[in-house]
């Protein structure tokens, strides 16, 4: 009974080994894979540079009303000094 048992077993394994995907399927699924590590690499550089430019705008927006505010102060000054 017990080699009944253990050949019933190994028949098992190898029918479980021979259902498994071939070298084709696994090209493909490989290839798949690849596809779609680069579209998600992609799409987190393209975040990354919309987050970069964001920043370089807001910088921007900052130094400029530092600009008018300082020119603003400056003219405010000239014009308290004439008096």
């Amino acid at each position: 009974m017990k080699k009944v048992f253990f050949s019933l077993a190994i028949a098992a394994m190898f029918s479980f080994v021979a259902c498994g995907p071939s070298a084709e399927e696994l090209k493909k699924q490989h290839e798949a894979d690849s596809i779609a590590t680069a579209q998600v690499e992609q799409a987190r550089l393209d975040s990354i540079a919309a987050i970069e430019k964001v920043k370089a705008d807001s910088i921007a927006a900052v130094v400029a009303k530092a600009k008018e505010d300082s020119i603003a102060a400056a003219e405010a000054g000239k014009k308290g000094k004439k008096k």
